[in-house]
């Protein structure tokens, strides 16, 4: 099964937990020489664009399946852990991709079990793809083994639970009935005469997982590309989620639906006009066309859910890797501002030009900055894009060691987020004398960035610290 993103693998680092306590999507890197990595990557571009744009352009035909669906018991539903009772919803969380903790050796389990669980955060799964097979590869016909057992994993690491309704069984999109063609899985859309079987499907996923509450309708417009205009089609987006939001409901009332889960790309040099730009780049006037669409003729919603990067199409990062995080936040206020403060939740988000040379202490210092835009634009949900891998070695971003374990940078600056900035935080306003020093604070604690490659001395809240280059340092305040 293919993941819509590449998998990501930079140097192996381990670390210890960067997380306080009370007294405590990246892109991967070329391993060829930077002239031949360069032509290469531009032909796979050029490939890559004349391939996409056949598979969005082509009319709609059928296709056979590669796969032949195997039958299976049918099984009772897994009995689940309620997820924790929790004072506060915890803003920050990740989704499970094609390799997890599922596929680890027993005591890698264990590891990312303790490393998701000792804080509990959100967890989402995708319902077909990213690890997980055809949930109906007949019409009636069920299999949710790969589902059940994400979620059993879910549970046992005290998840708040999310899943995405995203893809559809091929013989909703043109396929065959009880065939998977997995090349087609993260290209084609149902066809607007299966949105309701699609939807039923949604019913039937919230049925199987009662402990689910939080559904995502859809993943980055997949399919829903019209070439005729140029343009998403967010009326035949509209349409499905439309159905998905009724079904869901009428499951449980309790149940929140979100989307429209578009992708949000800008550019540093862009014709076409905008009302969304800054220092960081033009926002693509299409996507948010399509979200007021949206917006406008949505049946209901719980939250507005979107995606995207901080690097331009084609610029990469500007004005600088640190400064163009302000994207995000100025695309949270304009979700709230347009949706009548709708929670905004990034289901996606991505930092790292392609082929960078970034260190693992850079990456994650940008990460945590990127953390510290959401928290103060007042995003509800940021869910980390995992990039784990099938084999041992190098998974620069990822949060434990693939097949042998030992914590990741990221795991640690994820959780210290969870604990310390929850959604609806008081934030504190905290000063730093230097610029370069980013800060976030709220009434017990403090989270510092050093965004120069440098050391930084800098007084901060009062006090004089110190930062190697990139350091990421947590620090009490109030009498915590």
């Amino acid at each position: 099964m293919l993941d819509a993103h590449p998998l990501i693998r930079p140097r192996l680092v381990r670390s210890a937990s960067v997380i306080p306590t009370d007294g405590r999507h990246a892109r991967r890197r070329s391993p060829w020489p930077i002239a031949l990595g360069a032509g290469i990557l531009a032909v796979i571009l050029v490939a890559g664009i004349m391939v996409y744009a056949s598979m969005r352009t082509k009319p709609r035909t059928g296709f056979t399946g590669a796969e032949v669906a195997t039958k299976v018991p049918t099984e009772p539903a897994p009995q689940l852990d309620q997820p924790p009772a929790l004072e506060t919803w915890p803003r920050w969380g990740i989704t499970h991709t094609q390799y997890s903790a599922d596929n680890e050796p027993q005591d890698v389990v264990e590891q990312a079990r303790g490393v998701l669980g000792r804080v509990p955060m959100l967890q989402n799964q995708h319902i077909m793809g990213w690890g997980v097979g055809n949930p109906e590869p007949s019409p009636g016909q069920f299999n949710f083994r790969d589902l059940d057992r994400r979620l059993k994993f879910m549970a046992s690491s005290r998840a708040v639970p999310v899943i995405t309704l995203c893809c559809a069984p091929d013989w909703m999109k043109g396929g065959q009935a009880g065939r998977t063609d997995w090349s087609k899985n993260h290209t084609v859309s149902p066809e607007p005469e299966h949105f309701d079987d699609f939807a039923k499907l949604a019913a039937r996923v919230a049925k199987q997982y009662p402990t689910v509450k939080h559904y995502m309708v859809w993943n980055e417009f997949k399919g829903f590309w019209d070439p005729a205009t140029n343009r998403w089609d967010a009326r035949g987006y509209t349409e499905m989620y439309n159905k998905v939001y009724t079904a869901l409901k009428k499951v449980n009332k309790d149940i929140q639906v979100g989307g429209p889960y578009v992708p949000i790309e800008s550019s540093a040099r862009s014709a076409r006009p905008s009302e969304l730009s800054g220092p960081w780049g033009t926002v693509d006037q299409r996507a948010l066309d399509a979200i007021e669409y949206w917006i406008d003729h949505k049946k209901g919603a719980d939250f507005i859910v979107v995606d995207g990067a901080s690097m331009t199409n084609d610029k990469g990062n500007v004005p600088n890797d640190f400064a163009a995080q302000a994207k995000f936040s100025a695309i949270t206020t304009w979700l709230r501002e347009k949706s009548n403060e709708l929670p905004v939740w990034w289901a996606e988000w991505y930092v790292e030009p392609e082929n960078s040379d970034w260190s693992d202490e850079k990456r994650t210092a940008v990460q945590a900055t990127t953390l510290m835009e959401f928290a103060k634009s007042g995003v509800t949900t940021a869910l980390y894009w995992n990039p784990q891998q099938k084999d041992e070695g190098e998974c620069g971003g990822c949060l434990w060691a693939p097949k042998v374990g030992g914590e990741m940078p990221m795991a640690g600056l994820l959780s210290g987020f969870t604990k310390w900035f929850p959604s609806g935080v008081q934030l504190a306003d905290v000063q730093s004398s230097d610029d370069r020093v980013k800060v976030l604070g709220q009434e017990r604690q403090i989270v510092m960035v050093n965004t120069a490659e440098e050391e930084v001395t800098a007084t901060v809240d009062g006090k004089q610290v110190t930062l190697a280059p990139y350091e990421i340092k947590w620090t009490g305040r109030g009498g915590a």
